[in-house]
Order: C-alpha cells, then sequence, then structure tokens
C-alpha cells in the first residue's frame, strides 16, 4: 500500500491535480506492481514564504 506525499506551492488547478494524481497513479502501479486501490496520494500545498531552497525563501526570488 504506497502512500505517496506530494509537495508543490498553490496555484495549480484542479484539473492539472486530477491529471498529475491521474499520472502519478498509474506509474506507481506499473512500477511497483500493485493494485491501484492501493496507491494513496497526499498532496500538501507549501505557501512560497514558507519554502526555501539554497538558503533563500522563495517568495523573495
Amino acid at each position: 500500500m504506497p502512500t505517496l506525499h506530494l509537495e508543490m506551492h498553490p496555484g495549480r488547478t484542479l484539473e492539472q491535480k486530477r491529471a498529475f494524481v491521474s499520472e502519478v497513479t498509474r506509474v506507481t502501479v506499473e512500477t511497483l506492481k500493485c493494485p491501484v486501490e492501493s496507491v494513496d496520494i497526499v498532496i500538501t500545498e507549501v505557501p512560497r514564504e514558507a519554502w526555501a531552497r539554497a538558503g533563500k525563501l522563495v517568495a523573495d526570488k
């Protein structure tokens, strides 16, 4: 039962998220040889002011 935790900045549409989780699920099932019903995906949207890269907030770039 794979559970995938995906983090991204807010702003994607519901349709983009649907397409993304569909494709991630497909690849997971294909790669891990598990039933589609066993794949859980959690999307966490992290605001740019709470995300840092290379010592700087992404919001400051």
